[in-house]
């Protein structure tokens, strides 16, 4: 078995690529236009946008201060940077749909090599 992908729904696509854009720095591969349109033929009620708690996103990051600065203004903030007891520096922000995003960076020895093959 092989994981393909983790599939976000959202009420607006198109501002949710925007932020996913923006938080990695990298412009979004359209793979099919469809995936925006797809919830319309599952089961009624199986998906709903903007109902997710249970959900974090992790990205490793090179310098969670800087990613923050920048987003912080534009996004609603779970938590400002800090250094989390396993040895991760730290933040959370919910995105357009308000599932939360943790920007982190290995800080400990331990942590480092934790992630380092990562």
């Amino acid at each position: 078995m092989k994981f393909a992908s983790t599939r976000l729904i959202a009420r607006d696509i198109n501002a949710m690529v925007a932020f996913y854009e923006r938080v990695m720095g990298q412009t979004a591969d359209w793979l099919a236009p469809q995936f925006a349109e797809t919830v319309a033929i599952f089961q009624p009620g199986s998906c709903e946008p903007a109902a997710n708690r249970t959900t974090i996103i992790e990205l490793m990051v090179d310098d969670v201060d800087a990613l923050f600065d920048q987003l912080k203004d534009s996004v609603t903030i779970v938590h400002e940077p800090k250094m989390m007891p396993w040895g991760n520096q730290a933040a959370m922000i919910r995105d357009p749909e308000g599932t939360i995003v943790a920007l982190f960076k290995p800080v400990s020895e331990a942590a480092i090599a934790r992630f380092g093959k990562r």
